[in-house]
C-alpha cells in the first residue's frame, strides 16, 4: 500500500456554495472521532464554524491560511466565495473512509437505519442527496450551537454519545487502516533510528519517488466536491 508520509491522507475540497438552512453557503457539520484534520487554504474565504471545548467559535479562512483540529471538534465550513482547501487527514485519511458524524438533529442519530438512510447519497441523484444531507445536518448543527451557547461544552455529551454509539461497528475496520498506515509509518522511523545509531544506512538505498496523478472523478463530500488521492 502507497502510505503518504506519516499515514497522511490528502484530499482536493472545492467547498459547496449551496445555501443551507441558516441562509449561509457551505457545506456539512460533522465531527471526527479518532482523527485530527487540517486545512490549507488555497483559494477564496470563508469561516470555520467550530463547536468544542472552548464552546463556539468561528475561524476566518484565507488563502495560505492553516487549520487543524482534533477528534470531537464539530465543524463546519461556511463558503464566502470561491472557497478551495488541501486537506489533509490523520489515520491514512480515515475521515474519508468512515470517521465522521453528521450532525443530524438527535432523532435521526438515535436511530443507526433513519442515520444511514439520511446520510446516503442515491445514484440516481448525488447532488440532490449530498444537498439533503447537508441542510439535515445544518439544521442539527443550529440545535446543537443553541444548546452549547446556553449550556456551555457539556451540552455536546448527547451527541457524542450517539456519535459513538453509531460507529462502534466499525472499529474494527478503522483499527486495520490505522495499523497498516499510521502505525506502520510511525514503527517505521522507529527502525530506521534504530538502524542509524548502530551505524547503519542500507535503507536509504531503498528511497524513491512516488507519483499519485489527480484522480478521475470529482465525488460529493460532505464538505463539498472532492478529489481523494486514493492511499
Amino acid at each position: 500500500m502507497t502510505v503518504f508520509p506519516g499515514g497522511t491522507g490528502v484530499t482536493h475540497l472545492t467547498v459547496y456554495d449551496w445555501t443551507g438552512p441558516d441562509g449561509l453557503p457551505g457545506g456539512s457539520a460533522h465531527v471526527h472521532l479518532v482523527c485530527t484534520e487540517g486545512y490549507v487554504v488555497l483559494e477564496g474565504r470563508g469561516r470555520l464554524q467550530t463547536l468544542g471545548a472552548d464552546g463556539y467559535a468561528e475561524t476566518p479562512l484565507t488563502p495560505l491560511t492553516v487549520a487543524w483540529f482534533a477528534p470531537g471538534v464539530v465543524h463546519r465550513l461556511v463558503n464566502d466565495g470561491g472557497l478551495k482547501i488541501l486537506v489533509v487527514m490523520q489515520n491514512a485519511g480515515l475521515p474519508e473512509a468512515g470517521d465522521a458524524v453528521l450532525t443530524f438533529p438527535p432523532e435521526h442519530l438515535a436511530d443507526p437505519a433513519r442515520y444511514r438512510a439520511a446520510a446516503a447519497l442515491p445514484p440516481d441523484d448525488p447532488a440532490g442527496g449530498a444537498r439533503r444531507r447537508k441542510d439535515l445536518a445544518v439544521d442539527g448543527f443550529v440545535r446543537l450551537r443553541a444548546a452549547v451557547e446556553r449550556d456551555g461544552p457539556d451540552a455536546l455529551a448527547d451527541f457524542y454519545g450517539q456519535a459513538a454509539a453509531l460507529v462502534r461497528d466499525q472499529l474494527p475496520t478503522w483499527r486495520g487502516r490505522w495499523r497498516d498506515g499510521p502505525l506502520a509509518a510511525a514503527t517505521a522511523t522507529g527502525e530506521q533510528l534504530d538502524r542509524l545509531a548502530e551505524g547503519g544506512f542500507h535503507h536509504l538505498h531503498d528511497g524513491e519517488v512516488t507519483l499519485l496523478g489527480p484522480p478521475p472523478d470529482r465525488g460529493y463530500g460532505m464538505c463539498g466536491r472532492l478529489t481523494t488521492y486514493q492511499t
